[in-house]
């Protein structure tokens, strides 16, 4: 049977929601509500993973089922932002060279920029550990990095 649906929980640890939607089982949307929709489901195997992960265990998330449905140039930004090891933080620049684009070249960097802001997965794709705004709200990537930094 295919999951999907919206499934969400209250962190304490980030002071916020984390907040999944899923469609044939995978995971489309990552977001961070002030409340718990009335229509969520709280049981689901990749929110188990986030809140372990929130309480200090170390995950990637690399094998989590993500479906991006973004252009194929920040498709490769996100790819490489996936890669960025746990509790590291790096530069837009040394992305867009992870991601085999011209850190000199502005408009590589502006594509970087953009892909990380419309990421429609973060913390699975973790634009928290890259030094620019990303998609996770600046309080919640903020709180990511200390969890990762232990």
């Amino acid at each position: 049977m295919e999951d999907a649906g919206i499934y969400a929980r209250e962190s304490p640890t980030l002071d916020t929601v984390v907040q999944l939607g899923v469609v044939g089982s995978r995971v489309i949307n990552v977001s961070f509500p002030d409340s718990v929709p009335e229509d969520a489901e709280s049981d689901h195997p990749i929110l188990d993973r986030i809140f372990a992960y929130l309480g200090g265990a170390e995950d990637h998330f690399d094998d989590a089922p993500v479906a991006l449905t973004v252009p194929t140039d920040q498709r490769g930004v996100l790819e490489a932002t996936r890669n960025v090891p746990h509790g590291e933080t790096i530069s837009v620049e040394r992305l867009a060279r992870l991601a085999g684009l011209d850190a000199d070249d502005e408009e590589d960097v502006r594509l970087v920029e953009k892909a990380l802001r419309e990421n429609p997965v973060p913390l699975l794709i973790p634009d928290h550990r890259i030094q620019a705004t990303g998609a996770t709200p600046e309080d919640v990537a903020a709180a990511l990095r200390r969890v990762e930094q232990g």
